[in-house]
């Protein structure tokens, strides 16, 4: 067992403890007792991004008329965006969403890589269910186990059944994922009555935004015991206004924190959790860090996966302060010491490689900041076939090296 001593370790919501000895109980990590700079580490379970489209992580953002009254004006304002026909020189979709054919793998692990900078060890990727070789070549987790339709006003048009349908297939056992109420017209204030008419508003519901919705509205998502996943990035850029987020809180309506893409979105989750730190300095670091972690796995169904083990899953982040939650707000790539999910090192100081009982040549290693850094897999691989295709070096401001 490898054990290692931190400053302040993150039990639970309700716990936190000092000066403890923490475990890990993998076969990758040697049997040894590491103290280095334990003064400067706190412990906490990996980070949860909600919300995603792995395939748009461009850069810089997309669209030429924000704000717009409604997103799905930017849908069509978007393929004529600068950013995102630079992105099609990589992949363009055909037209079925297949995220395996041609160039799309070197787009969506681009993403994978985005959130697993940040510390998210789990992502939810929407858009219509993939073949499950998508889901295995991650580094990461990659929410599998779900329904979804895109909105209610454009259907799913990008693939799957019927919102109907899709709910049905769900059998209340994964989330029911969905665009809800993002504008700020009429016919997006009215998607929130056509979801509770087709019955989709139900326990396992993931609104997705919910921009447009009234007080009253949330009165009801709360009786449902549904989830809204906030991405407030992506609200203020394409619509100029965001969720009803203080009433939300103040209705104890579970919320989950998203990035949407980079086209639209913040850089990765940390930088999320700042904006909407910044926008609502009201909303405690303690709520911010639940919306990545316990909120995350009750909305997407994720108690069951074994990914609350605090011994085989976990983040070691640089203690910046005394309160434990707002080390949260003033974390950056190169301050995460160590991830470890399922018992496999994902990320972190390169210091931890002489504990570890891996094969070096499934690793990068690199160089941020003053800090060098090892990672599972080889992102540089990725950049260099992205910088072949478009003939120039693509700097993406996600990736550290």
């Amino acid at each position: 067992m490898f054990k290692i001593k931190v400053k302040q370790a993150i039990e639970s919501i309700d716990k936190v403890q000092a000066n403890q000895w923490i475990e890990i109980d993998s076969p990758l990590f040697k049997k040894a007792e590491y103290q280095w700079d334990s003064d400067k580490i706190l412990k906490s379970i990996p980070l949860i991004n909600s919300h995603d489209h792995l395939v748009g992580n461009w850069y810089p953002k997309s669209g030429t008329n924000a704000p717009y009254i409604n997103s799905h004006l930017w849908v069509e304002d978007n393929k004529v965006s600068a950013s995102f026909l630079e992105r099609n020189k990589i992949w363009t979709n055909s037209g079925n969403f297949d995220l395996l054919e041609a160039n799309a793998p070197l787009l969506v692990k681009l993403g994978a890589f985005k959130n697993l900078f940040s510390g998210a060890s789990v992502v939810q990727d929407h858009g219509v269910l993939q073949a499950q070789e998508y889901y295995d070549m991650f580094p990461i987790e990659v929410l599998r186990d779900y329904a979804q339709c895109h909105s209610i006003t454009l259907g799913n048009w990008w693939g799957g059944d019927s919102p109907e349908e899709e709910m049905r297939k769900s059998k209340g056992k994964m989330p029911f994922i969905i665009h809800l109420a993002e504008g700020l017209d009429d016919e997006t204030k009215k998607e929130f009555a056509l979801l509770q008419k087709a019955d989709l508003l139900q326990e396992n519901t993931l609104i997705i935004h919910g921009i447009s919705l009234t007080r009253s509205e949330l009165d009801a998502v709360r009786k449902a015991n549904a989830s809204i996943c906030w991405c407030p990035d992506s609200n203020y850029y394409l619509i100029g206004q965001t969720l009803d987020i203080i009433s939300c809180l103040e209705k104890g309506v579970n919320i989950v924190l998203g990035t949407d893409s980079t086209m639209t979105g913040s850089i990765n989750l940390l930088e999320e959790i700042r904006f909407a730190k910044k926008k609502f300095p009201e909303i405690s670091a303690k709520q911010l860090y639940q919306m990545v972690t316990v909120n995350g796995y009750r909305a997407l169904y994720l108690n069951g996966a074994d990914l609350l083990n605090p011994q085989k899953n976990l983040l070691l982040l640089t203690n910046k302060k005394e309160d434990a939650f707002d080390n949260i707000l003033y974390q950056e790539i190169d301050d995460i010491q160590l991830m470890v999910q399922r018992g496999v090192p994902l990320y972190g100081d390169i210091s931890f490689m002489e504990y570890l009982n891996v094969d070096e040549n499934d690793y990068y290693f690199f160089k941020t900041g003053n800090k060098e850094k090892f990672v599972v897999g080889h992102p540089e691989q990725i950049i260099d076939k992205i910088d072949s295709i478009l003939g120039y070096h693509k700097s993406l401001p996600y990736i550290p090296f």
